[in-house]
């Protein structure tokens, strides 16, 4: 495990420093104390006089021959003095060591100039059956590194869409403000995305800034980690300082606020109201002055009635909405998004792709985009990782589930299929539809084929439909779905 800055990242294999004249400072893969099984040891001994010192200040190039120059994320990142990122980078050393790695590489600046760059790199296991995870992982890694350097920012949101833009220009008065922020909208329309690019603006130091997915802490602990604990407070309670504490002065970022157990909420009204909370098991109050950015994938009113949203921690936020519109509602950015990420994952993975054909292009204008901007990237990259020695991106490539659910689209959508097969939701009453026994009919059907999919799994069929749990459980008892 590696520790760098604020970043603990457990599965980083490797980091490599290269001076500005191609000479190797450092390597951890090389580093016997570090790599005791490595076995390079012996092979140096069997490479004979070539490398009698090692590999420490030889040639980049020497050490690493028949690189591909046009490929190297330590060559561009040298050459351009930007940030390179490179997934699945296929090279050998001198020891006739074959590696495939994920890796971000940037320059070390002094006084304006470059003096070296450093790469962290991620090994790529090809025989592993979860390439997605490993992926994930250094994606997460990324975006973390991304974070810290202050890289988000409004200014790297793409928007053709008059509402996104206005949400855009409201989330930047905000920034300014001591008032809380709440961000909703559909999984994947870029709330993290705003929230890290609201936290840029108002030029906090990173060392205020904290974050905290609240989905993903247990109910029973969340009030203790917002808030901090006193020894004694429970069972092997000790004295630990909330995030609240820990953002003082600076801003606390809560992702899927609606995960926040209820009988908690009263305390973080009251922190937002007044600024003052009391930790578990303290006799005294704590103030603190935190501006506080909060974030959820369902319409807050919608989780008022879902008995998940108190209605009176929403109205501490009703001076802070900004609600990110779905991709469905503004096509006029899936074109603009297809040709960035296009050019995006071709630098990424080294690849010459010039495009899409026309087919692809129509039905991507044309699709649902149910997981919004996140699902248009993941499967362009997708398509782009898996193209052979084409150059342009066609049908074949794109995933398989795509495919299937734009024939159904195309047939008519899922829901009026059905409905077709619900005559009692079809049946008309005065001339009318029964619109919402339609929609809770297919709805129920919806959630049954989540669980069954995820194995009676609540928690996994949440996720599957993009939904808190706790809205989840909520939707199944309302429709009675077992």
């Amino acid at each position: 495990m590696l520790n760098i800055g604020s970043l603990v990242v457990n599965s980083l294999d490797y980091i490599f420093i290269v001076d500005k004249d191609y000479r190797i400072i450092y390597n951890t893969r090389y580093d016997e104390k570090l790599n005791e099984d490595s076995g390079h040891s012996a092979q140096k001994e069997e490479a004979g006089s070539r490398y009698p010192s090692g590999y420490l200040n030889k040639n980049y190039l020497d050490v690493y021959p028949g690189l591909n120059r046009e490929n190297s994320s330590v060559i561009k990142c040298i050459e351009t003095g930007e940030i390179i990122i490179n997934k699945r980078q296929e090279y050998y050393d001198y020891l006739g060591n074959r590696y495939v790695t994920n890796n971000v590489t940037f320059p070390l600046m002094k006084k304006g100039k470059l003096i070296a760059v450093v790469e962290l790199a991620m090994d790529v296991d090809e025989n592993a059956g979860d390439a997605g995870d490993a992926n994930r992982k250094f994606d997460e890694f990324v975006l973390r590194l991304k974070k810290d350097a202050g890289m988000i920012s409004f200014d790297t949101i793409l928007t053709e869409n008059k509402v996104m833009k206005e949400s855009i220009e409201k989330a930047k008065i905000l920034a300014t403000l001591p008032n809380p922020t709440l961000i909703y909208g559909e999984t994947g329309t870029g709330k993290e995305l705003v929230a890290q690019s609201m936290i840029t603006y108002c030029k906090v130091p990173r060392s205020k800034v904290v974050i905290q997915n609240c989905a993903a802490v247990p109910d029973n602990l969340l009030e203790a980690i917002l808030f901090g604990t006193v020894r004694g407070a429970y069972t092997d309670a000790e004295n630990r300082t909330g995030l609240f504490e820990q953002a003082d002065g600076g801003v606390l970022f809560l992702d899927e606020l609606n995960s926040i157990p209820y009988n908690v909420q009263p305390k973080l009204m009251r922190v937002l109201q007044d600024g003052t909370f009391r930790p578990l098991g303290a006799s005294r109050d704590k103030h603190v002055n935190v501006k506080v950015i909060a974030a959820m994938n369902v319409d807050p009113l919608e989780a008022i009635d879902s008995g998940i949203l108190r209605k009176d921690l929403f109205y501490r936020f009703s001076g802070g909405l900004i609600k990110l519109p779905p991709l469905r509602e503004r096509r006029e950015d899936i074109a603009l998004f297809i040709k960035y990420y296009v050019d995006y994952y071709k630098q990424i993975y080294s690849k010459e792709v010039s495009g899409v054909d026309e087919e692809v292009w129509q039905l991507f204008m044309t699709y649902s985009w149910d997981g919004n901007v996140r699902e248009l990237s993941n499967t362009i990259e997708s398509m782009v990782a898996s193209l052979g020695a084409g150059k342009v991106l066609t049908r074949e490539q794109i995933p398989r589930y795509m495919l299937e659910r734009i024939e159904k689209e195309r047939a008519g959508g899922d829901a009026w299929e059905d409905a077709a097969a619900l005559p009692d939701a079809l049946a008309e009453d005065g001339g009318h539809i029964a619109y919402h026994e339609i929609l809770a009919s297919v709805e129920r059907k919806l959630l049954a084929e989540a669980l069954a999919a995820a194995g009676g799994n609540r928690t996994r069929a949440a996720e599957l439909l993009g939904l808190p749990r706790k809205t989840l459980v909520y939707r199944l008892e309302k429709l009675g779905v077992r």
